[in-house]
């Protein structure tokens, strides 16, 4: 294990000046793995996740919600998990993929997504 410092908290830059209320947290354990998502179609919006493993075995998401833009609020938070979390129709179902510790999907549930999805009629 080694030792892990995240930030919480929010920031943001008004005319070209920083404000903050970051707050570091430091841990041991290990990053399992991450993923991101853009919130916006050019790329200056985005959530990035990155799963944890404590060193009491315990999982924590690391969230960051960014934007690029100046006067835009960019927030850090951490939230602890259960494996449940992480597999198919979990909070962080996507995140779970993205560290292999999702199951794939059944049939019927590929097929109902795609029902609801409006791809199969």
């Amino acid at each position: 294990m080694e030792t892990i410092t995240l930030q919480i908290g929010s920031e943001t830059t008004i005319d070209g000046c920083r404000q903050d209320n970051l707050r570091p947290v430091t841990f041991e354990g290990e990053e399992v793995g991450s993923r991101r998502y853009y919130t916006d179609e050019r790329g200056t919006r985005g959530v990035d996740e990155t799963l944890y493993r404590t060193a009491d075995g315990g999982l924590v998401v690391h969230i960051a919600d960014w934007s690029r833009w100046q006067g835009e609020i960019s927030s850090y938070k951490l939230v602890r998990v259960q494996p449940a979390d992480l597999d198919v129709g979990g909070r962080f179902e996507m995140l779970g993929r993205a560290c292999n510790m999702a199951r794939p999907l059944t049939l019927a549930e590929a097929l109902e997504q795609s029902d609801d999805e409006g791809e199969l009629d």
